[in-house]
């Protein structure tokens, strides 16, 4: 837990940037019946729906720059994350010299699978760019870009999404209008220590 509260104190640093990420799944759902209004204006709506597959949104969050996007990807396979971090690494910031990656213990994060994906010269130039910092377990709350999904999904997405291409659509949408909103994390190491005292070992003096 420390480790990544004092990720999140350190100053801003483009050459150096400290970025989130966190991964959902979202379950496509198309309606059956269309809605329809009578001629007397009333609105109508049919519960019936039907099961279109999952897809896995993948959350990726610089909170002091107030950068965010997200990736709709297939799955949540540990080569569908070799990719997400090639993106991150080429595709996002390859001017950087170095990333901070905050990120859950999963067990689909795995960087070997960048060999498996990529050619090794390739895979080691993204791994040597990379600092990984990891949330412990029953700790993912202090994952940012968790906190993000929970955002995007009560703002940005509607109950009932049909494919892939609109949910990207609503997605876009929804991270344009948050115009580099960037965010305030306050929770630090020092209050820690106080409001979580209890997951400290009791050491007698």
């Amino acid at each position: 837990m420390e480790a990544v509260l004092d990720v999140y104190e350190r100053p801003y640093d483009a050459n150096h940037p400290v970025v989130n990420l966190d991964e959902s799944p979202k379950q496509l759902i198309s309606q059956v019946y269309k809605t329809f209004t009578d001629r007397k204006g009333q609105s109508y709506q049919d519960y019936e729906y039907q099961r279109q597959g999952v897809v896995d949104m993948y959350m990726i969050v610089e909170a002091l720059a107030g950068r965010r996007e997200v990736l709709i990807e297939e799955d949540h396979s540990s080569q569908t994350y070799a990719k997400v971090i090639a993106h991150i690494v080429e595709e996002m910031y390859p001017n950087a010299q170095k990333i901070t990656l905050v990120e859950d213990n999963l067990s689909a994060h795995k960087r070997s699978a960048l060999y498996e994906v990529y050619a090794p010269e390739r895979a080691r130039r993204i791994i040597q760019k990379l600092e990984l910092v990891r949330t412990p377990k029953h700790g993912s709350w202090l994952n940012i870009a968790e906190c993000e999904l929970s955002v995007l999904t009560r703002q940005g997405l509607k109950e009932r999404v049909a494919d892939k291409e609109t949910l990207e659509q609503q997605v876009n949408n929804w991270y344009r209008q948050r115009k580099q909103k960037k965010v305030n994390w306050q929770f630090t190491t020092k209050e820690a220590r106080v409001k979580l005292k209890q997951l400290y070992p009791a050491i007698e003096t």
